[in-house]
């Protein structure tokens, strides 16, 4: 599969490519007596070239940084859950744990309080990245001050932090899983190796306790904008760090009493710059299973 991916790529690079060249070649055949459509054509062959080699960034920095963007990730089989599925695990206490007012986006998540978040991003340190744990030793918050440096593109094999045998509380895989990702459950992180893999003093593994908790495939590798998992807002900051700007990053997994897998991630970040910012809940959720949130018990079930 690695392999027939790294074959997309490579043709999608070289159609971007040439698309480009192309573009910037491109000349109305009315420019000499109609200025203002070969501004308009201009303009518009422009913004389109700009889309196609951002996504083409992306997806080239997605495979090689190995973060999740599998075949499945990609398609329709990381359809958003529906508003009745997502809303299932916003009991009172995971409401007041979130401790804002909550929107649904139309894509899988709410956007809290408005998509401002109280973390401060003034601020004047070195790079760091943290994790607690709970009261109940559970995977709880990833808290960070992140930078380019601090990202990280080389695969997670070449850096001794590929895959895993550690499984965290909770963790009873499904598979062969239809009408949506074949199977349930991913090691979801607090904080992204993507992000944080740059910093020697992290450790980034699939393995870390702290960092690790029980997620499902959807809420973990759903990356586009009508369906937007946790690889989605991760894409914001790398975007933004990309760019060389400084952004505050803090996760939040927020369980329902004494459950052992978590109902959704509380995500939230911004910019020193002030150019980003966002406060949103991903909801541990997926339209082709049931959970046990108590022991992490599945039941497979038609799309929700």
């Amino acid at each position: 599969m690695k392999r027939k991916f790294r074959k997309f790529v490579h043709w999608l690079l070289v159609f971007g490519i040439l698309f480009a060249i192309a573009a910037a070649f491109q000349q109305p055949a009315n420019s000499s007596s109609n200025g203002s459509a070969t501004t308009s054509t201009s303009q518009s062959t422009s913004q389109v070239t700009s889309k196609l080699t951002a996504a083409l960034q992306e997806a080239w920095s997605s495979w090689r940084t190995g973060r999740s963007y599998s075949s499945s990730s990609s398609s329709s089989t990381m359809k958003a859950p529906s508003q009745k599925l997502a809303s299932s695990v916003l009991t009172t206490n995971v409401r007041n744990q979130l401790g804002g007012s909550l929107t649904w986006n139309e894509a899988g998540a709410y956007i809290v309080n408005n998509n401002k978040t109280k973390i401060k991003a003034n601020i004047s340190s070195a790079p760091y990245a943290t994790n607690k744990l709970d009261s109940q030793g559970r995977a709880w918050r990833g808290d960070a001050w992140l930078n380019k440096t601090t990202r990280q593109y080389k695969s997670r094999e070449s850096t001794g932090n590929g895959a895993s045998e550690w499984k965290p509380a909770g963790f009873l895989q499904a598979t062969g899983l239809t009408n949506g990702p074949s199977h349930a459950y991913d090691r979801g992180h607090l904080l992204g190796y993507a992000l944080v893999g740059g910093l020697s003093s992290f450790d980034a593994s699939e393995s870390n306790y702290k960092n690790i908790a029980t997620q499902t495939a959807w809420a973990n590798e759903a990356r586009s904008s009508t369906s937007t998992g946790q690889n989605y807002y991760e894409g914001l900051v790398r975007q933004a760090l990309d760019q060389n700007k400084q952004v505050r990053y803090r996760v939040t997994d927020i369980y329902d009493g004494n459950n052992k897998v978590p109902a959704g991630a509380h995500i939230e970040a911004k910019s020193k710059d002030g150019s980003l910012q966002f406060n949103v809940f991903v909801p541990n959720v997926q339209r082709n299973i049931t959970i046990n949130y108590a022991t992490g018990a599945v039941t497979k079930t038609s799309s929700n």
